[in-house]
């Protein structure tokens, strides 16, 4: 954002719309990773907020709707991989309704010094990026 817009919009007193973010994450081993996002989206400078994330439910056709409603409404995806992540179904399925709604996604390694595992319906090109504060409002702002 311009300097000369950013002034003109504190002297409206508005600020420009965060870009809206569904978080997708394995509920069984990574809840607290949730927790760590969801309190980076309060940071002064997140230019994200958390529209929804994943839903703690038996999967079937009804939790499927309510997913793809929640993934209908928000900007990007943001996939959060942990060490278990490849063995979550909700997060690839999750990742799959996103890729079928045409919204941008990303994945985020989870845990420093450890390798994040894909989900499975991630492909060869989806690559894990480090989760830094930088790079995380990189990648929410398309860098990918």
């Amino acid at each position: 954002m311009g300097a000369h817009l950013a002034s003109l919009l504190d002297d409206l007193g508005g600020d420009m719309a965060k870009t809206r973010m569904f978080i997708s994450f394995d509920y069984d081993h990574d809840d607290a990773l949730k927790t760590l996002l969801v309190g980076q989206a309060k940071n002064p400078d997140s230019p994200f907020e958390l529209a929804d994330w994943s839903i703690k439910e038996h999967i079937d056709g009804d939790w499927k709707a309510k997913a793809r409603t929640r993934i209908r409404a928000v900007d990007v995806v943001c996939v959060i991989c942990g060490g278990q992540t490849d063995t979550a179904a909700g997060v690839s399925a999750e990742l799959e309704i996103a890729k079928e709604e045409g919204k941008p996604h990303f994945l985020l390694n989870g845990y420093s010094g450890k390798e994040g595992k894909k989900p499975k319906a991630a492909t060869a090109v989806d690559k894990v990026y480090e989760w830094t504060w930088e790079n995380l409002k990189q990648l929410v702002g398309g860098a990918r």
